[in-house]
């Protein structure tokens, strides 16, 4: 008898909450199984579960459960890095070398023995691939050309990594638990690779296994990817070839339901064991139900609002200042995101080195409409707003649109699933985007190189940033940017990241509005359920059922 559920076996587990995703309206079924987890979550914004590709918050939670890197971040002393499937690693003298030795005896989900010569080829295949992603490994001065040389398995239980620049260490490390940094199984990959056409753009002549990864599975986390239908489910099986503790549950099932009531009532009649996107009412309104409890979490996100500087009117220095008074920030903070945020104006979440908490802005329609009469704008103007229709966005959207009102700027809030809205934004077509961004790793460079730096304007650039998706051409900051990600001595660089934060603050085309408190409702017989401080870290391995 094997462990291993057949598709009818999945579907007869997953039909207790299919309904919810086409209904909204939670129905009475039978009590969820005690070998399985369920939630109902959000997830509309995946576009890839190939971790060379994956760049999403919802696919970051899938793959930090699934693949597993050299190193991992430590989330009970988050200044650190725990070992991951690297039992040891030191640095060179110079800052220049990495070594890693591997765990002995460790077996990717498929069998396969986990070596090297795979984790070489993860860091070449996600060089090459060149997606979203690929920056935080290739701003080592990682390339298509070099990478095999840089990134190499000495032996079967040993991989080097040479850096371009004697980065700061921690910097280095910490990049490397990103999901980019995954390890992916070479033998099965390279068995589902298909034939590419080279070109200028990718000069290569197959895709790595892109175009099978992104649904399938080769990694070694303690659970195994089973299936992913996009705005519908995703099912999670135990990987019994895991090298740590084993997951306790057999599998985990995400529905897809996106209304917050519709999560509150399924959870409340037991036809799911969470529910992920809980409004700051609902979430208020189940705090003292009957069966149920919480967690929360401060998470390394913040909400903003990025401005696209090829807009005529955004691209004024007075416009921007002015939004920034048009921003009801008590209101929000009071009412919009009471229990799932906190007012947050600069782009370094707190928690991490070098972040500051100034709040140099609040609601002052008289002082915007003094900087938009300053800009030629008396009678103000008309713009768009990209929404992704997910609270609480959904509101702090439409109050945005009546403070905005005020002054005379005529907000038209577009909305949109998560695919549409990123894909929209990431072509820089977008008036005002507004959407969170989440630390890729736990290092001030992750949010400050792509909030202030822009190194090519272009409309192909090797780096598309944040600034760069709203067009901030800014070569004095992306070059104190690149100086703060030099600097060794740590009070030094946490007093540049300081200084970055405030000239965005004052110059930048970017809102910042709150930093995301993660929470989460759930059945009062589940064990050991904790939200982490990133995305990637909602374990659910040592998740069991009483």
């Amino acid at each position: 008898m094997t462990t291993t559920i057949t598709r009818r076996t999945l579907m007869t587990t997953a039909s207790a909450v299919a309904a919810l995703s086409f209904t909204g309206l939670p129905k009475a079924f039978a009590a969820t199984p005690k070998d399985t987890l369920v939630e109902a979550w959000a997830f509309d914004d995946i576009i890839s579960l190939d971790p060379g590709e994956a760049f999403e918050i919802s696919a970051a939670e899938v793959t930090g459960n699934t693949y597993d890197t050299l190193v991992k971040l430590n989330v009970a002393d988050t200044s650190t890095v725990a070992p991951g499937i690297a039992e040891s690693w030191q640095a060179s003298e110079d800052g220049l070398t990495y070594t890693f030795k591997l765990k002995s005896g460790l077996k990717f989900a498929s069998g396969n023995p986990i070596t090297a010569e795979d984790v070489a080829y993860s860091f070449e295949r996600a060089v090459k691939l060149n997606k979203n992603p690929a920056f935080i490994l290739q701003q080592f001065g990682l390339t298509g050309e070099n990478t095999a040389e840089n990134a190499r398995a000495v032996d079967a239980s040993t991989f080097q990594f040479k850096v371009d620049k004697p980065y700061a260490t921690s910097f280095v490390l910490n990049c490397l638990t990103a999901t980019v940094g995954a390890i992916v199984d070479k033998k099965l990959v390279a068995s589902h690779v298909a034939a590419t056409t080279p070109s200028k753009d990718y000069p290569y002549d197959n895709d790595f296994g892109n175009g099978w990864l992104k649904t399938n599975y080769a990694g070694s986390g303690p659970f195994k990817l089973r299936e992913w239908r996009a705005n519908e489910l995703i099912v999670l099986e135990r990987n019994d070839n895991y090298y740590g503790e084993k997951a306790r549950l057999k599998r985990v099932i995400y529905r897809f339901l996106k209304e917050s009531a519709g999560q509150r009532l399924a959870l409340e009649a037991g036809d799911v064991d969470v529910a992920r996107n809980l409004s700051p009412n609902d979430y208020a309104a189940i705090l003292n139900a009957k069966n149920i409890k919480t967690d929360a979490a401060q998470k390394g996100t913040v909400y903003y609002l990025g401005l696209n500087q090829k807009n005529q009117y955004l691209s004024k220095p007075e416009v921007r200042e002015a939004i920034k008074y048009l921003v009801d920030y008590d209101a929000i903070g009071a009412t919009l995101i009471k229990g799932v945020g906190t007012i947050h104006q600069s782009f370094l979440p707190a928690r991490i080195l070098g972040s500051v908490d100034d709040q140099p802005y609040k609601l002052n329609v008289a002082k915007a409409k003094e900087l938009l009469e300053k800009a030629g704008l008396k009678d103000g103007f008309s713009v768009t707003m990209d929404v992704r229709s997910l609270e609480p966005i959904t509101s702090v959207a439409q109050s945005l649109q009546q403070s905005f009102a005020q002054a005379g700027i005529k907000l038209e809030l577009i909305p949109g699933d998560g695919k549409q809205v990123l894909t929209k934004y990431r072509a820089r077509n977008h008036d005002i985007y507004i959407g969170d961004w989440g630390a890729d790793y736990w290092d001030p460079n992750s949010n400050a190189e792509t909030f202030t730096s822009n190194p090519d304007n272009s409309e192909t650039p090797k780096s598309k940033t944040l600034a760069w998706r709203n067009a901030w051409n800014v070569p004095e900051l992306t070059k104190e940017t690149a100086e703060a990600l030099l600097e060794r001595d740590t009070p030094k660089r946490k007093a540049m990241y300081e200084d970055l934060q405030r000239k965005v603050l004052a110059e930048g085309p970017f809102v910042v509005l709150w930093q995301k408190t993660e929470i989460a409702a759930y059945r009062d017989n589940l064990q050991n359920y904790k939200l982490g401080p990133t995305f990637d870290s909602n374990f659910k391995a040592g998740i069991s059922k009483a």
